[in-house]
């Protein structure tokens, strides 16, 4: 796998654990989930942008918001139990479908 996938894979990983740690910190009035937040948002952006050397900036943002939005949700279901309904299940899957069809035959995932 080309290292700016991994970049970008990592970059999602540190945007899920700040947003979720947002989530925890409860409008940053919790000193640790506060600083995780940050320490995590430093590190996403960072690791985007050694993505953006690689990939034009709507792809990487494309699957970096869409891989987000699904990694945070189900995370927000499994650890704040928060409920999903068939809408936003379907929703989900058409944001996966998006990524898939721009990794697989976008020719524009490497510049």
């Amino acid at each position: 796998m080309p290292a700016h996938y991994i970049y970008l894979f990592f970059a999602i990983v540190a945007e899920t654990i700040g947003t979720s740690a947002m989530k925890a910190s409860d409008q940053f009035t919790r000193i640790g989930p506060s600083i995780l937040t940050v320490v995590s948002f430093v590190v996403a952006l960072y690791l985007m942008g050694l993505t953006l050397k690689y990939m034009p900036v709507g792809i990487v943002y494309a699957i970096w918001s869409g891989l987000g939005i699904v990694s945070i949700t189900i995370i927000g279901f499994v650890i704040f139990g928060q409920k999903l309904d068939m809408p936003a299940l379907i929703g989900m899957g058409f944001i996966i479908a998006g990524v898939v069809i721009i990794n697989l035959f976008s020719k524009s995932t490497v510049h």
